[in-house]
């Protein structure tokens, strides 16, 4: 998962795609597991009830680091809190293994700024595979300096940037070493697998819905003035995420449900942390 900063903005007529190998591979090695490590491990030993617990636990960090750390937080400021909320944050999305701060906003700024067009990172009019996850297995030439200028201007997500690789294996050693207290190397094993490896897989595919499933079909009561759609189940495993066409519409929104009913963890936590001076929405 390289960060590719081209010269320029300007590109050539033809533009070419380099293959992401390092990504490919280690998202087939995380596939793998996932289909036949977690039924085999489970067959011969099963998990435990503190497995599946710290699955449920990491599954909720790591999910809400992503939607309300990447997303909310630094990709569009849509509120403010200091320095030990960002680095806790940092730290919980580095486990969900979806690259630094740093690529994954300036992606998601450029999807924004580019939604539905050829330097749109996951354009969902190149089909639901390549928005889904294709994508990711490409070193684009789009990704423009200008994208992760103002992110480097951060010390947190550079630190985050620096580190990226230990904090994303720590999330890994946490589960397998708690396992390994309750029933030794067993133990250690369950926990790396289930709440280690097929956590990150639930986690990545659930993200990748957003991107996919969210701008090819669903409502758009807030307009169609680009793909992006509403899909309240979607939002279900997202912590909220699923109502995009909405946020679309109102990027700067701290909420991407507005209505009081919609399932929207990521605005509960983002709400209860300015309740006791940890945030402050963005007035905009």
């Amino acid at each position: 998962m390289q960060l590719q900063d081209p010269a320029q903005d300007k590109l050539p007529t033809q533009v070419y795609f380099k293959r992401d190998y390092l990504s490919l591979v280690v998202f087939i090695g995380v596939l793998l597991v996932s289909l036949f490590g977690i039924p085999i491990f489970m067959y011969l030993y099963d998990f435990s009830w503190l497995d599946w617990t710290l699955f449920g636990l990491l599954y909720m960090v790591t999910g809400l680091g992503i939607t309300v750390g990447y997303h909310r937080f630094i990709s569009h400021r849509s509120f403010t809190s200091p320095a030990i909320v960002k680095v806790a944050l940092l730290v919980a999305v580095g486990w969900a293994m979806e690259n630094s701060a740093l690529k994954w906003c300036s992606d998601h700024v450029r999807h924004h700024a580019k939604v539905d067009q050829e330097e749109d990172p996951y354009n969902a009019k190149k089909g639901f595979w390549h928005s889904h996850l294709l994508w990711i297995f490409s070193k684009s030439p789009y990704a423009s300096e200008k994208y992760l200028a103002p992110f480097r201007k951060d010390r947190w997500i550079m630190w985050q940037h620096k580190y990226y690789l230990p904090i994303v294996v720590s999330g890994f050693v946490l589960p397998a070493m708690i396992g390994f207290l309750h029933r030794g190397w067993v133990g250690f094993a369950s926990g790396l697998l289930l709440a280690g490896v097929f956590r990150v897989f639930v986690v990545l595919n659930s993200t990748f819905c957003i991107n996919s499933i969210c701008h090819l079909w669903g409502a758009q009561p807030y307009g169609d003035h680009n793909s992006s759609r509403d899909s309240w189940w979607v939002s279900l495993v997202t912590f909220g995420e699923g109502y995009h066409n909405y946020h679309h519409a109102n990027p700067r929104d701290y909420r991407n449900g507005p209505a009081w009913y919609n399932f929207d963890p990521s605005k509960w936590l983002i709400y209860s942390l300015s309740l006791i001076g940890l945030a402050k929405t963005s007035p905009d």
